[in-house]
């Protein structure tokens, strides 16, 4: 079988054709993951839609900053009364490419690390240029389950995050990025899991139209959670495996991982 742990399908990307998107999706399992408190209540309202959609609760970085204290903890407590409907917490973490407010970001991070452990719930884990300071922190942590998602950091930290023996969610846009090919390559599979992102991270690519005099310009589209199939394949071909057999390991993983 094949899965889709982390994508965004309250997206407005996906208003119009929701249920043909999940209609190309039948056959798998689909987490869709919220950001906020307002987005986390629609995943929780779409799992009642779609018998092969599972929840997954945010405490997105980028947003969570500009909360208030009381508004935070609204999220905290959206997270505990609906806990035994979510599969994982997140994505939680740190983004210093987009917010500049260290501290502010770590000591919500940290909350969302205290939660994940009071919950017994496996973390997933945004760490845009963040990288080091988000290991640090859950190595200081007692959890055990905890994936690290689209990680974009050097080879000596994706080492380090699979020596701590934690997993990494490999998007389907790996096959068009060496960085997401290496990473395959350096980590043993049974560390690795599937993603979209959706509706970003697109794996295929499309040349839009040009003005006279312009560059060609390389274009992505909409991601969706079928698109997985591109992120199997592409594992198991930098594995040395049949796609049958690499989508049952990873499927193992999830199982592991999660149930």
């Amino acid at each position: 079988m094949k899965i889709d742990v982390h994508c965004h399908l309250t997206a407005a990307e996906f208003s119009g054709d929701l249920d043909a998107v999940m209609q190309r999706a039948a056959d798998m399992v689909v987490v869709s993951s919220g950001v906020d408190l307002q987005d986390n209540q629609k995943v929780l309202d779409l799992t009642k839609r779609f018998s092969n959609m599972k929840a997954s609760f945010g405490v997105y970085p980028v947003d969570a900053v500009s909360l208030s204290e009381k508004k935070l903890q609204e999220s905290f407590d959206f997270i505990r009364k609906h806990r035994k409907e979510m599969l994982y917490l997140g994505e939680a973490g740190l983004d210093y490419k987009e917010l500049e407010d260290k501290k502010k970001q770590q000591d919500i991070f940290q909350q969302v690390i205290q939660l994940a452990e009071k919950l017994k719930k496996p973390l997933l884990i945004h760490s845009r240029k963040a990288e080091e300071d988000c290991i640090r922190m859950v190595e200081t942590s007692s959890l055990r389950k905890v994936i690290f998602h689209c990680f974009t950091g050097e080879m000596k930290l994706v080492r380090k995050i699979a020596d701590d023996g934690w997993g990494f969610s490999i998007p389907a846009s790996i096959v068009r990025s060496k960085h997401f090919q290496q990473l395959v390559q350096e980590v043993n599979i049974a560390q690795l899991l599937t993603e979209t992102d959706a509706p970003y991270l697109s794996p295929f690519s499309f040349v839009k139209e040009k003005a006279l005099g312009e560059k060609e310009n390389i274009s992505y589209g909409r991601n969706e959670p079928a698109f997985v199939v591109e992120g199997v394949r592409k594992i198991a071909e930098l594995k040395s495996l049949d796609v049958g057999e690499a989508e049952n390991i990873l499927e193992q993983n999830f199982q592991k991982m999660f149930l």
